[in-house]
């Protein structure tokens, strides 16, 4: 891609969280007012106040939408991390849906604590996106993988490699976005997409990649080189 232009850091609140957080910021207030006015100790409301303002806090993080840019020159055969959070699976699987060969898969478990924006893991273009219906298990188990919902991205980086990224709906998430559309180009450090509440990314690399991560480890979106193709 040459060499990169630096970029400020900047944080921000996603989108897909104004609702949920205007909502959530009228209710707290209105029932902290109630509970001031209708009792005569002050205790219940400064026992809900102290309790949901700390649960509202966390929900903020939730839906920051930071904007990063790997300090790198030359991006062309890293993959980065597409989210925040944990790795949880490191392992060659087959995949049958659409290269029909073994490949490694890495996932990427995101908790409440995370911040659920997702970004492309390599440099290319899109060639495929496709929203599949399923099941809700727990984002961690194995099976969450091919029978959630969950939305799949195919890129072709420069050096023609196909590298497929698929956002899990877990046991609470209901919502996946995915702003990736077919026939565009991409790059590290734009966002692919956001899953609300508690979910995963996969991500299906060739058998010979050099893989950067183990099992266990935490993840940064967009910062964590996970692997190298070859």
């Amino acid at each position: 891609m040459g060499k990169r232009i630096r970029k400020l850091k900047k944080q921000r609140l996603h989108s897909e969280g104004n609702d949920t957080l205007l909502f959530s910021l009228f209710i707290l207030i209105a029932l902290s007012v109630l509970l001031w006015r209708c009792f005569d100790t002050k205790v219940p409301f400064w026992c809900f106040a102290s309790v949901f303002s700390v649960l509202y806090l966390i929900m903020l993080n939730f839906f920051r939408c930071p904007k990063r840019f790997l300090d790198v020159d030359d991006t062309n055969n890293l993959v980065v991390a597409p989210a925040d959070g944990k790795v949880v699976v490191v392992e060659e699987v087959d995949e049958d849906q659409y290269f029909h060969e073994r490949r490694i898969m890495i996932s990427i478990f995101m908790s409440l604590f995370n911040v659920h924006a997702n970004w492309f893991p390599v440099d290319g273009h899109v060639k495929m996106v496709k929203h599949q219906d399923g099941n809700y298990h727990k984002a961690w188990l194995p099976k969450a993988s091919e029978e959630n919902e969950h939305a799949d991205v195919i890129i072709e980086t420069p050096n023609g490699v196909s590298v497929l990224c698929r956002q899990v709906a877990g046991a609470v998430a209901r919502r996946i976005v995915t702003y990736a559309k077919p026939g565009e180009e991409c790059e590290i450090d734009d966002h692919l997409g956001f899953i609300k509440f508690g979910s995963r990314v996969d991500v299906y690399l060739p058998v010979n990649a050099e893989i950067c991560v183990k099992m266990g480890q935490s993840t940064t979106g967009d910062q964590t080189i996970i692997a190298k193709l070859r």
